[in-house]
């Protein structure tokens, strides 16, 4: 019997797989923009929403203190939203995120101050961080697996790269919107200035679910499960059934969520605590940085369809066990010196940043893969991504910072040995 188009789309053959990609990307886009967003406007809104102290000091640490919550709220959205993912389909749990993302950015818009409303005001800023940290969480598990299941044959490991360039796409514009505001509104970004970065992030998702709306689904699995014709997935039988994947996402991504996160956001910081490295230049030579990684990305994601995922996963995790430590013990109080060592790790963050998408599917069924690529993944960068400039910072507060390179180094190691004796070449197989 010949086969709709339309019945075919749920086994892996969109009508537009153009359509797909900007599905997948418009959220991540939004996610991270709001991620951002938060962070480049604390300095503004922390007086605004928390009680006033002396210097303001107590105020933006609560901001962050707020920030740090939300990270990990991650790992429940991973578990709960992909495993809404596996049991409805990969669009219903977009759709889900990119309106829980639109949810959180106007909260985060139309917080009252704490001077109107008392402790409500931070109340309602936590839940917003909450919200944010859950779709943020969830998304990763939906659009990923969605991404590498819209990819044609021999092509993952590209539809994969896109899961980086939209996030450094969403962190850039955060970057920029906040900066040209900070220079347009200089005396009012702390009355109001700050929220029209947030009311812009809800535009954009309702931009996003329209597209979203346009998209196919991808899990054929999902479709049975709606007929009735197959038992729904329990919450944990990712775990039940498929430890070894499970511990292997978790061992694939330590060194790789210390590396993202000390190279695409901390080090600028770094070389301010370190060297005295001055705060302008460092935004400036990050933000050249990040443009630089956004264009790797599917120049990778292609090479590793070529050559496979080992390879360049290995080549990752041999070069952050030898290079931090040279990297950053010399990294000196210059625009060129800064810039030539985020570019040098950058080059070789990309292949992991590339391919995390495509490794983490390709080790489960279509069954349980959202639920068992997202919440691994999320544990693991709650744990040791998000602390990594936490732990940066207290080891120079500690008169100990030469220590941290030798901290990712060692982590590094770690997943370098699961690249090369636990991981299989997933390249060539079918997803299952």
């Amino acid at each position: 019997m010949a086969t709709s188009p339309v019945a075919q789309s749920p086994v892996g053959i969109p009508k537009s797989r153009v359509r797909q990609l900007m599905a997948a990307s418009i959220g991540n886009v939004v996610e991270w923009y709001d991620w951002y967003a938060y962070t480049f406007l604390a300095t503004y809104f922390a007086a605004q929403v928390f009680p006033k102290s002396e210097g303001g000091l107590v105020a933006l640490l609560s901001a962050y203190g707020v920030f740090a919550v939300g990270f990990f709220m991650r790992p429940l959205g991973g578990l709960l939203v992909g495993a809404f993912a596996d049991r409805f389909g990969r669009k219903a749990a977009m759709t889900f995120t990119i309106v829980l993302m639109g949810v959180g950015s106007l909260l985060l818009a139309v917080t009252p101050t704490y001077e109107a409303v008392g402790l409500l005001s931070p109340v309602i800023l936590t839940l917003a961080r909450l919200i944010q940290g859950l779709s943020v969480g969830g998304e990763f598990a939906a659009a990923t697996t969605f991404l590498v299941e819209s990819a044609p044959p021999g092509r993952r490991g590209l539809y994969s790269s896109f899961q980086y360039v939209s996030t450094t796409i969403g962190q850039l514009l955060a970057s920029g919107l906040a900066a040209l505001l900070a220079t347009l509104l200089k005396e009012d970004m702390a009355s109001y200035g700050w929220r029209i970065p947030f009311i812009v992030g809800a535009v954009i998702s309702l931009v996003g679910l329209w597209i979203r709306k346009g998209a196919d689904e991808t899990s054929a699995v999902a479709e049975e499960i709606q007929r009735g014709e197959v038992k729904r997935p329990k919450l944990f039988e990712f775990l039940v059934g498929y430890p070894k994947a499970a511990a292997t996402i978790v061992g694939i991504t330590i060194a790789g969520t210390v590396a993202y996160y000390t190279w695409t956001s901390f080090l600028p910081i770094y070389a301010q605590i370190t060297v005295k490295f001055d705060t302008a230049q460092s935004l400036t030579v990050g933000t050249i940085s990040l443009l630089f990684f956004m264009v790797l990305q599917p120049l990778l994601g292609m090479l590793s369809d070529r050559i496979g995922r080992k390879p360049m996963l290995i080549t990752f995790g041999v070069a952050f066990v030898v290079l931090p430590v040279p990297l950053l013990s010399t990294l000196g109080n210059s625009f060129g010196s800064l810039l030539l060592v985020q570019l040098i790790g950058m080059v070789f963050l990309g292949c992991f940043t590339s391919i995390s998408a495509a490794v983490n599917s390709e080790l489960f069924p279509t069954r349980v893969r959202a639920a068992g690529a997202g919440f691994p993944y999320s544990l693991t960068v709650a744990l040791f991504g998000g602390t990594a400039p936490l732990i940066g910072t207290a080891l120079k507060d500690a008169g100990n910072v030469g220590v941290f390179p030798y901290y990712m180094s060692a982590l590094a190691l770690i997943s370098t040995l699961v690249y090369i004796f636990v991981l299989k070449e997933t390249k060539d197989q079918p997803l299952r």
